[in-house]
């Protein structure tokens, strides 16, 4: 297996001069490009199929109405993925490892079925949203569209154990990009309301549903996967620089890109459905929305729609097999080549599209599981940053642990009210 889920060693975190790093005294101030990158893998979980869902269905039903949710969320995934990738970076290890380290065995293997379920879950939507755009794009059956998702991701997987981190990042940047040019196309050729866009902006509901999808949409924002996966993508991407603080400036450019891009394809998508589905019928599934966007804006616009979703599938699940194999390695010290892996979590989403299950209700059960996993991935992540024993120099400063602690309890109390709603059938 290659380091990408195992340890770096301690010197990943000393203080000694790397090849090629600033000498003391003379450290440069802006970070290198060649920095870049892990928060861009990250990132794919923030425009996968489930928001892909939840953004069209917010627009169509509600207009620009909750814009202004997406754009509070990205603020809290920007500051959760930050927090994600210093706590690699500083010490070394991935916050599964750190909590492998720390739970005693009983609970540690119970931490790790609840992760290895939200994984799956995670999978799943992914793994459903690229066979629906395998569909929407060449009429291929959603089982059979299934496995080449699937097999597609094994070679996108092939390239992070063949050729290491660097080529893997520029793949899933490249399908980032399909994912951003697919997505928001469309407002191109329908362009959004200003007024309408700047109205959105303004916190406010309109009655009890409209409560309820803007807790789905902020609860299945910071996604589980993302928070785990990107601290064993900043430590292994960075485990030869010796300069933290560079690191950790490259970093801050890192997410902030990364999630400004993902939060305007988020915003677009719900902009697009706001101007385009507003009143149309069957917008409530991907494939109505797909349908109604070509009857509103013509076939191109479609294609390059569903081509976005193809893109979106194909990356995520790909990143998605990469932090189940994280976590396993983390909790369970134990390590499956990423292709067997990507092969077994390949099985459930099969079967379920075989067995005829309804791909929308498919990846409304996906969210509730991520929901429930959410809490379990951020209050660890930010205890674990703000402690001095852990963290050294680097421990968050008093602002940012309110700010966090502030924004873990935001998502868990959102999740918990969508969690009882779904549980009490009043989110049916």
């Amino acid at each position: 297996m290659p380091n990408s889920v195992g340890r770096p060693s301690d010197a990943a975190v000393s203080g000694d001069a790397a090849p090629g790093s600033p000498a003391p005294g003379r450290r440069r101030r802006w970070p290198s490009v060649a920095l870049l990158g892990p928060a861009f893998v990250a990132a794919v979980a923030y425009v996968d199929p489930g928001n892909v869902a939840a953004n069209l269905t917010s627009g169509a039903s509600y207009g620009y109405l909750l814009v202004w949710v997406l754009v509070a969320a990205n603020a809290v995934a920007v500051l959760v993925q930050y927090q994600s990738a210093k706590l690699g970076i500083v010490t070394g290890r991935s916050l599964p490892e750190l909590l492998g380290d720390r739970l005693s065995p009983w609970p540690r293997r119970a931490f790790w079925v609840q992760a290895e379920l939200v994984a799956l879950a995670t999978d799943l939507a992914e793994v459903v949203g690229g066979a629906i755009a395998l569909q929407l794009l060449f009429g291929v059956p959603l089982p059979l569209g299934g496995l080449i998702v699937g097999l597609v991701s094994m070679g996108v997987l092939l390239v992070q154990t063949r050729h290491g981190q660097r080529p893997f990042e520029r793949v899933v940047v490249g399908l980032l990009a399909v994912i951003t040019l697919g997505f928001l196309t469309g407002l191109v050729v329908s362009p959004p309301d200003a007024g309408g866009v700047v109205g959105g902006l303004v916190p406010r509901f309109d009655g009890a549903e409209s409560v309820l999808l803007a807790a789905s949409m902020l609860g299945a924002t910071v996604m589980p996967h993302a928070v785990y996966v990107h601290s064993a993508l900043s430590r292994d991407r960075h485990h030869a620089q010796r300069d933290t603080a560079l690191v950790l400036r490259a970093t801050r450019f890192d997410v902030g890109g990364a999630l400004a891009v993902a939060g305007v394809v988020n915003i677009g998508m719900l902009l697009l459905a706001a101007s385009t589905l507003g009143g149309v019928e069957g917008t409530d599934t991907i494939a109505g929305a797909h349908a109604a966007i070509v009857a509103a804006l013509g076939p191109l616009v479609g294609v390059l729609f569903a081509v976005g979703l193809l893109a979106s599938g194909l990356a995520s699940t790909s990143v998605g097999s990469y932090a189940g194999a994280v976590i396993m390695g983390g909790l369970l010290h134990l390590r499956i080549p990423l292709l067997a892996r990507r092969a077994m979590t390949l099985v459930p989403a099969i079967a379920l599209l075989a067995a005829g299950v309804d791909p929308t209700w498919a990846l409304v059960i996906s969210q509730v599981v991520l929901s429930f996993g959410i809490p379990f991935a951020v209050i660890p992540l930010v205890g674990y940053t703000g402690r001095r024993s852990l963290m050294g120099e680097y421990r968050d400063p008093v602002l940012t642990r309110v700010l966090a602690w502030t924004a873990v309890a935001l998502i868990v109390a959102l999740n918990a009210v969508l969690l009882w709603l779904t549980v009490t059938g009043a989110a049916g």
